[in-house]
């Protein structure tokens, strides 16, 4: 208890912050690529994969670039200040984003709220940094990142139960932003004089682009961000390609029937139809995982080197995301995912201790800024895996779509794809799930578990050269 009653009130209230942000985040994120994707009479947009790849890996892949230039303004300008501004942005975007159905529109908004996420972002982590040291920040990083994942995991509890009106389950991420709001008051930027800076914003941002050149003078920490960017791709797929895959090819049914046995309230709440487990509420296991077992890991890897820690955890998150693109079983998709997390929790919270450790004290805010450079380049690439190679390889709607014309099935136009799917089933003499399995064996979509584990395996090896490299 010693080393808890170390951090200062400001940590505190910079973790609840963090808490209620990614609950807003994850309560719509997590059901994002289903919204996208998924059937009209189900709620969802029919937005082609390649179209879902597209806006969440660029939309994403800008909340996590602009923080470059976000974490320097919170440097120059105060944090409590860019948080105030990050909440009203975010909040107000919650509340337009369910009114648009264009995918251009949709996806100009996403970018606006993108904005506020980015203005949020290094502000928090540089709040942890600031609070911490090398003694402590081990547990502090990993009760901040169990923050994380308390709002990760309740924040799609909250949601999945009012998904069949998806303008709900935006309006419960902006109430909790709102509530974010509110609590401001109790944050104080740690080692900062509250003072209106005098220079006009051009000249801030003239300051901001001659102090990002120390960044690139560090060739070494530019590479470690690169290859970062690997891990980032396929943990990514977390959430762009695992809720889809799961909705499209995993047959939760015996998952289902031990709900519905002993915990019928998630057989009652959780199921778009019978014998079925939303997808989200199956990935939203990552997050249960790591509440319980993160601050026991943390403690477990507290002596052991930040690089050493992410080179074993990458490698072990790689082997799992792979397994959980591998099989049409519930039971092992969940197994996998415990050992998904088990990576996550030792290599994740790592990035950002090592980049905390390694940044000078008045820049920590900019330092951190650039920590979000891996995960805006993980976003765009695991865009284009979780999209146009996703669909190429393993999208449920253009494999049925083949298989009807392979077989010369007349199908009228204007199905939405749950009743062309229903009505290809019907021709072919099959129930939805016989189809489904019969798609599974001839065109092996489960295939893409090779593209994920291939590139989570490169990022391991290059981390593990670049440890060895000394400066």
């Amino acid at each position: 208890m010693k080393t808890y009653n170390k951090f200062p009130r400001v940590f505190w209230v910079a973790n609840t912050l963090e808490l209620l942000e990614r609950w807003a985040w994850y309560g719509f994120f997590m059901l994002f690529a289903n919204y996208l994707t998924g059937s009209s009479d189900a709620g969802g947009l029919e937005f082609t994969q390649s179209q879902k790849g597209i806006l969440m890996g660029v939309g994403t892949g800008i909340l996590y670039f602009l923080p470059v230039l976000t974490g320097a303004i919170a440097d120059r300008y105060g944090y409590k200040r860019v948080l105030l501004l990050a909440f009203i942005v975010y909040a107000s975007a919650f509340l337009l984003l369910p009114l648009f159905s264009s995918f251009t529109a949709v996806f100009l908004m996403y970018l606006y709220l993108a904005v506020g996420a980015a203005l949020f972002k290094p502000v928090i982590s540089a709040t942890i940094a600031k609070t911490t040291n090398e003694e402590n920040a081990s547990i502090g990083f990993g009760i901040y990142y169990m923050m994380v994942n308390v709002g990760a995991f309740f924040g799609p509890v909250v949601t999945l139960l009012y998904n069949d009106d998806y303008r709900v389950v935006f309006y419960i991420s902006a109430g909790m932003i709102l509530l974010n709001l509110a609590l401001l008051c109790f944050y104080k930027e740690p080692g900062r004089n509250e003072r209106v800076p005098s220079r006009s914003l051009v000249a801030t941002f003239r300051e901001i682009l001659a102090s990002m050149s120390c960044i690139f003078k560090d060739t070494r920490f530019i590479l470690f961000l690169l290859i970062v960017a690997g891990f980032w791709t396929m943990y990514n797929q977390l959430f762009f390609t695992l809720p889809v895959f799961i909705s499209q090819w995993v047959d939760t049914g015996s998952l289902y029937e031990f709900c519905a046995r002993y915990i019928p309230f998630v057989s009652r709440h959780y199921s778009p139809a019978p014998g079925v487990i939303d997808a989200e509420f199956v990935t939203n296991f990552d997050a249960l995982y790591i509440i319980l077992l993160q601050v026991v890991v943390s403690t477990a890897i507290t002596r052991l080197k930040p690089l050493k820690s992410m080179i074993s955890g990458f490698l072990v998150c790689s082997i799992g995301m792979a397994l959980t693109l591998s099989s049409q079983n519930v039971l092992f998709t969940l197994v996998a995912m415990l050992v998904f997390a088990t990576g996550e929790m030792a290599g994740s919270p790592k990035i950002t201790e090592y980049i905390g450790a390694i940044a000078p004290a008045d820049k920590k805010a900019l330092y951190m800024g650039y920590s979000f450079i891996p995960v805006f380049l993980g976003n765009v690439f695991a865009g284009l895996i979780s999209g146009s190679v996703y669909q190429n390889m393993s999208d449920k709607v253009t494999i049925t779509r083949e298989y009807a014309r392979q077989q010369g099935f007349s199908v009228a136009d204007g199905l939405s794809q749950g009743e062309y799917f229903d009505e290809v089933a019907r021709q072919a003499g099959m129930n939805g799930q016989e189809l489904t399995n019969f798609l599974w064996d001839a065109y092996s979509p489960s295939s893409i578990w090779i593209v994920v584990l291939l590139v989570g395996l490169a990022a391991t090896l290059l981390l593990f050269i670049y440890d060895r490299c000394k400066r």
